[in-house]
């Protein structure tokens, strides 16, 4: 059995979908737990985010070990107050010390282990696995008891499970698609959360000096992100949301924290009184939206977040990651291809340098005119690499979805073409010509043969109805791809449709 393992993490969605590549599970409102079930009595442990032990803190949880033995499983803890989770009494519970009090609140407020993902089975790693084959050996190596229960994630239903969630006063859901490894540590675009309200981990870097009734506590409290280099950079303030509890904690708190010099470069403080802090205290705040400096806008303070740690407090919070996969695979330092900013990389260079780049605005751009039901780009490559092809790519969401088609692009109605879908592109992909170099990925010479507009018709998981104009006259018309899904996960077929 492993050591340890850190929780994979779902990236920020804006809206809910329905997709039947997709599972779709309640966005629990607890605190995230890793449980390490070996093969006696004695040997559970039940680590936090940050790798603390929070057996002791919750003593019901004990029945793990009559309900599986030698797994690791994932899950959140939950305490449910009046038919809802309740995110404080979770912190009541872990800052129970005496064993009295501790003994008393599980009794008083029994918390819940819901699981949701099996990482390890007799000593053999299962992150590998596709999540459905995850959950069938969940269902067969642990059972439910009086204080653990299995998730139940319904099928491909996301905008009505959404709905419902809301309903009932659920802070939201989690999609994940059903073919997806589980990545340790990673914030994953496989796995989506859908929130009614945005929040986001910060790190504390000070306070405002407070008046009145706040006078013996603090104003408000100096906000902090990890920019895409690990540099700690501002995020805004925050000055509501505090009960009388909360100012009294924090400021006993902050008293062996103060550090004297400025944490990080360009905090704002308009001439008020600022008490530095040492960098170690997390806390969650809900916010409206991310002004354009990179600030959070009317940001409410919701807790102190002890089971963070400040290094997962990054702006990829905000804004889901793009183009990681097309990045991986290439060193820029040698190909000539674009790096590309796309979407996420134009937002974060707003918080870093109070700007938006040239790419970032492109890419902003194209998603204005995919909301106003605007043409958008295409380009049909022919690359000259190890095993000659074409590649079809369409501007959508800021980036170039991409396929490589084998044989190229149909021409006569009614053709069909294998399109195997691959990582997105940057949109500055769009007017690449050059040669990638021996030893790189994809490497031979990248030659435009079809570029021009398309508009969209229908734009679905499974299928894609595009009508397509060409410079060059070689492609027009009206076209389809859909996905061939005997063939597997990314293979489509490509044809030219009647008109």
């Amino acid at each position: 059995m492993r050591a340890f393992y850190k929780p994979m993490l779902a990236q920020p969605a804006e809206a809910p979908f329905s997709s039947p590549d997709w599972l779709y599970e309640i966005k629990w409102d607890g605190i995230r737990a890793i449980s390490y079930v070996g093969k006696g009595k004695g040997s559970l442990s039940i680590r936090s985010r940050n790798g603390s032990e929070l057996k002791q803190s919750f003593p019901e949880l004990d029945e793990l070990e009559n309900l599986a033995k030698d797994v690791v499983i994932d899950g959140e803890i939950v305490v449910m107050v009046d038919g809802k989770a309740d995110f404080q009494a979770v912190l009541e519970r872990i800052k129970a010390s005496r064993s009295f009090d501790i003994n008393y609140l599980s009794r008083q407020m029994p918390a819940t282990y819901i699981v949701f993902d099996l990482l390890e089975a007799d000593g053999r790693p299962t992150i590998g696995l596709p999540l459905v084959e995850r959950l069938k050996l969940m269902r067969e190596r642990l059972r439910e008891g009086d204080h653990v229960v299995l998730s139940r994630p319904v099928d491909g239903k996301g905008e009505d499970y959404y709905a419902a969630a809301s309903a009932k006063g659920i802070e939201g859901i989690v999609a994940k698609r059903k073919d997806s490894s589980y990545e340790p540590g990673h914030r994953s675009g496989d796995w989506l959360k859908i929130k009614r309200e945005k929040t986001a981990d910060c790190i504390i870097l000070g306070y405002s000096k407070g008046g009145g009734a706040r006078g013996d506590t603090f104003g408000a409290l100096l906000l902090g992100l990890y920019d895409v280099n690990r540099k700690l950079i501002f995020a805004g303030k925050v000055g509501t949301g505090f009960s009388d509890m909360d100012l009294a904690m924090l400021a006993g708190k902050f008293r062996r924290l103060q550090e004297g010099a400025i944490p990080t470069e360009g905090a704002a403080t308009s001439g008020e009184e600022i008490t530095w802090l040492r960098p170690e205290l997390v806390c969650e705040v809900v916010y409206q939206m991310v002004t354009k400096d990179g600030k959070l806008r009317m940001p409410r303070f919701r807790g102190l977040r002890e089971d963070k740690i400040p290094e997962e407090c990054t702006v990829d919070q905000l804004h889901p990651k793009v183009l990681e996969k097309y990045r991986s695979k290439r060193r820029f330092e040698r190909t000539p291809e674009p790096a590309g900013r796309g979407e996420e990389q134009g937002l974060m260079d707003t918080i870093v340098n109070n700007k938006m780049g040239e790419a970032g605005r492109m890419a902003s751009s194209s998603t204005a005119k995919q909301a106003n039901g605007e043409n958008l780009s295409f380009v049909v490559h022919e690359h000259h690499s190890k095993r000659f092809h074409f590649d079809l790519r369409l501007e959508r969401d800021g980036v170039l979805k991409s396929w490589a088609v084998p044989k190229g692009m149909p021409i006569e109605p009614g053709e069909k073409r294998l399109a195997i879908q691959v990582e997105d592109h940057p949109v500055e992909y769009g007017s690449f010509e050059g040669t990638i170099p021996e030893g790189e990925y994809g490497a031979g010479d990248v030659i435009i043969w079809e570029r021009g507009t398309y508009r969209t018709l229908e734009w679905k998981d499974d299928k894609i109805e595009i009508i397509m104009e060409g410079e060059k006259g070689r492609v027009s018309g009206r076209y389809a791809l859909v996905r061939f899904k005997r063939a597997g996960q990314n293979q489509w077929l490509v044809f030219k449709a009647g008109e």
